[in-house]
């Protein structure tokens, strides 16, 4: 079993992205049963919130099934359960260390560093661009894949 953490800010807009465009990939190829792909904050803003409105929009727009949930920020305990911990920034890296402290069994990575990219992916809640962040995850999912598999 593969388990995988996607991690960004708020746990809203940008990991539950990331986790439900992966889920439909790895269903499409017929995998399902063989992961656990959850998404989670670094910080306490959104905790209990739905996906941000713009995230389903997207998800909609390119036939992607996603359920109604709540934001939940990442527990250092959770460390020792995924095999993959996947940011979306340099500051959710910064701010997930504080919660890990460090990362011994080298998990965490930024998602783009998979695609060969060092940028971040933007956070479409202050830009609004909703469709680059899911161009930029759909990137760094291709490349994930092609790691792990």
């Amino acid at each position: 079993m593969i388990k995988v953490m996607f991690v960004c800010h708020g746990n809203i807009c940008r990991s539950p992205m990331a986790e439900y465009v992966f889920k439909k990939m790895i269903k499409d190829m017929k995998l399902e049963d063989n992961f656990i792909i959850e998404s989670s904050a670094t910080s306490s803003e959104e905790i209990g919130s739905d996906i941000h409105y713009g995230t389903k929009r997207i998800l909609d727009k390119y036939n992607i099934p996603y359920q109604m949930r709540e934001a939940k920020r990442f527990r250092k305990e959770w460390y020792d359960s995924f095999d993959y911990i996947i940011l979306m920034d340099q500051n959710n890296k910064r701010n997930l260390y504080k919660i890990i402290e460090n990362d011994p069994n080298h998990k965490v990575k930024m998602l783009l560093e998979y695609a060969g990219e060092s940028r971040d992916i933007a956070d479409p809640w202050y830009n609004g661009n909703f469709e680059k962040t899911y161009e930029d995850i759909v990137i760094g999912l291709n490349s994930f894949i092609k790691h792990i598999l």
